[in-house]
């Protein structure tokens, strides 16, 4: 179970660069723009990205405790199956966004605006970006941005009801984002034409969806 929801969770950070481009292209973007003109901006982008992965690690093995701690309630109610059954529907839900045939998982990107707006002032003080610690403290706050994409993987990462699994899992989504953001920080749009392909996104969809209609099979 745990090998499909890392492959399911890779795909949807790598093929949901639409999704990527939208909310976090032109944060990119600034950033690149106000690098120092005289370096590379590859280092400063891998620092920023770092920052951000790691923040979705670290949310990832929260909602693993989460999911933890509710297994004491086993006794009571099938509470793991109940997780599993859950990730598996968000998969089919992540399927159908990425297939571009259903965006309920959008709505749940109002969910995190409480902690953004405490977090977002804090951002500022990063910019413009001087220096690497610069990028990826500031990657590390915008790993907290609202993201309906992220949301639903960690409710997956919930259902693992283990800390470190939670967090394999969101450092592998967040690894499969880092080619397209890595692209738009250098200016590069091809890597964006080829996720945005209609039959590139439909096939990627009905992949994550089958990931999750597998999952919900083996609790049969």
């Amino acid at each position: 179970m745990l090998e499909l929801s890392l492959m399911s969770a890779f795909l949807v950070g790598l093929l949901g660069g639409g999704h990527c481009v939208g909310m976090c292209g032109g944060i990119v973007g600034a950033v690149s723009m106000h690098l120092p003109q005289s370096k590379s901006k590859v280092p400063f982008l891998l620092a920023y990205n770092a920052g951000r992965i790691l923040s979705y690690t670290l949310a990832g093995a929260i909602a693993g405790l989460v999911g933890a701690s509710s297994f004491f309630l086993a006794h009571v109610l099938p509470i793991q199956h109940v997780l599993y059954g859950i990730s598996s529907l968000m998969l089919i839900a992540l399927g159908l966004y990425l297939a571009g045939i259903w965006h309920g998982v959008t709505y749940l990107e109002s969910a995190g605006k409480i902690i953004w707006k405490t977090l977002q002032p804090y951002s500022k003080r990063y910019i413009p970006v001087q220096s690497f610690k610069q990028a990826f403290l500031l990657g590390s706050l915008w790993g907290w941005l609202p993201c309906g994409l992220v949301y639903s993987v960690l409710i997956a990462a919930i259902a693992t009801g283990n800390a470190m699994n939670g967090g394999l899992l969101m450092l592998t989504f967040g690894l499969g984002t880092l080619p397209t953001l890595l692209t738009i920080g250098m200016a590069a749009v091809r890597l964006k034409v080829v996720l945005q392909n209609t039959w590139v996104r439909r096939t990627s969809g009905l992949l994550v969806l089958g990931f999750g209609v597998v999952g919900l099979l083996r609790l049969i």
